[in-house]
């Protein structure tokens, strides 16, 4: 199974038609590739949040058609980061997962918003719900950045089937430290793929981490993206998770 984690470059000075159509073209040389995941909020830049109420748009809207338009012309699962989604008087920071048919197999509304340093929390309602999809690989997880820090959210998704895990995110240099740590651990803990895109760029005076990771379930990063704006690509082996559980069973031995 071939996979990507677009690592995208947040430029203050590009609109959202600029940053999608560039991503647009970024995405055309990846035609072949079974699974390619995207960062969060990018198209408007998640520290943007002047931006946010302006850009937002329904589920149904021209972000998730052209990103279903991609999908479908790669024969890929695009896993299109997050957007600003509004829904009545409501915003939420929302991910989505869509087949190599252009359909929509998942959403994500992030549970955990980020409060330190950010008006998240201010700006956008929290979601409610766990997301875990069927697809032709395996049952795959959905979580947004700061969900990495709460470990019960994969923990849950797990006791839902779980066996790959999906983050896009925009975590700051700042913390890369501890990305690399929830990136490991998270994966290795539950013995699952973990494939996590990250933005790269200064965005709002904020200097953005990179280092998307695809990590394996023993917890070993197989590829990783440096500081700067560049696709991540790997290949993984969905039926090492089963083998993996069965030579090392800690799931099974869980007591609580």
């Amino acid at each position: 199974m071939k996979v990507a984690s677009v690592q995208v470059e947040i430029k203050d000075q590009e609109s959202k038609e600029q940053r999608i159509a560039r991503v647009e073209t970024m995405l055309d040389g990846l035609a072949g590739f079974d699974l390619v995941v995207l960062p969060e909020i990018w198209a408007t830049g998640y520290f943007s949040f002047d931006r946010y109420h302006q850009e937002a748009e329904e589920l149904d809207g021209p972000f998730v058609r052209r990103m279903s338009a991609k999908a479908k012309q790669l024969r890929s699962y695009l896993f299109a980061g997050s957007f600003v989604e509004r829904q009545g008087e409501h915003y939420y920071n929302t991910s989505v997962l869509i087949d190599p048919d252009g359909e929509m197999v998942g959403t994500y509304r992030k549970i955990h918003l980020f409060r330190y340093g950010s008006a998240e929390g201010e700006l956008l309602k929290r979601g409610e719900e766990i997301t875990v999809c069927d697809t032709r690989f395996g049952k795959v997880g959905l979580a947004t950045c700061y969900d990495l820090r709460f470990p019960e959210l994969f923990r849950k998704q797990v006791d839902l089937g779980a066996e790959i895990l999906l983050i896009t995110s925009a975590w700051p240099h700042q913390r890369l430290a501890h990305w690399n740590l929830f990136n490991s651990v998270r994966a290795l803990e539950n013995q699952c793929f973990l494939i996590s895109c990250n933005c790269v760029g200064t965005t709002q005076n904020v200097l953005l981490g990179g280092h998307s990771q695809v990590v394996d379930p023993w917890g070993i990063t197989i590829a990783s993206g440096g500081e700067h704006e560049t696709i991540v690509k790997a290949e993984i082996d969905p039926a090492e998770i089963t083998r993996i559980r069965e030579v090392f069973p800690q799931l099974k031995h869980r007591v609580l």
